[in-house]
């Protein structure tokens, strides 16, 4: 199965803002979904996981590909499927990575929660009552914001911590700074075209 085209913003800023409805039953219907969402996933390996709204399915389901940090290096497990997620617990609120494939090529720096405690439903439409520390309690919050129309951006504190990444001259990735007085949210497209270098080290 092909994945499915992913909204980008701002283009399909009106359906990413849209809040997503809770799934009545797992039909056939929430199963294709999930097959679509997996597939979507498995074609943009450099997310970690995708929620429905990105493909324009408003239905509170999201896809998280949870890991584990392996000698320095992140390393994402297979997409899960998690059906009418709640989060009944969150704590260690810290400043992490953010990123989005509805935003490509753009990141950040926001402050999510680094404790969660997650019910819901798995694919098989099974009870999960999941907890979750570090990165990956920070990944399915992201996710689950989808859900109800926040998106990072909304996340971002201040200009400096939203940013691309580049190459420079001498083969070094650098960070190249967002910048601007504009609103974060509402002038994206204004403050992403007004850049200027940092060099990483600086911002660790």
């Amino acid at each position: 199965m092909t994945g499915h085209k992913i909204l980008i913003y701002p283009q399909r800023k009106e359906e990413l803002r849209r809040k997503s409805d809770p799934v009545i039953g797992m039909n056939k219907r929430v199963r294709r979904l999930i097959r679509n969402l997996k597939a979507t996933s498995q074609a943009n390996p450099d997310g970690v996981g995708l929620a429905a709204p990105q493909i324009n399915a408003h239905q509170r389901v999201v896809i998280v590909r949870l890991g584990s940090e392996v000698e320095g290096k992140w390393r994402a497990g297979p997409p899960i499927a998690l059906v009418n997620p709640e989060i009944i617990e969150a704590g260690d609120e810290r400043r992490d990575f953010d990123g989005c494939l509805s935003f490509p090529g753009l990141y950040g720096e926001t402050k999510r929660p680094h404790h969660l405690r997650v019910t819901g439903l798995d694919e098989e439409g099974q009870p999960v009552d999941r907890v979750l520390e570090g990165f990956n309690a920070v990944l399915v919050h992201h996710e689950l914001d989808h859900l109800n129309g926040v998106l990072f951006i909304d996340r971002i504190e201040k200009a400096e911590d939203l940013y691309r990444l580049s190459v420079n001259e001498n083969g070094e990735l650098v960070r190249l700074q967002v910048s601007s007085d504009l609103q974060l949210a509402g002038n994206l497209k204004q403050v992403a075209s007004q850049v200027e270098l940092v060099d990483v080290d600086k911002k660790k």
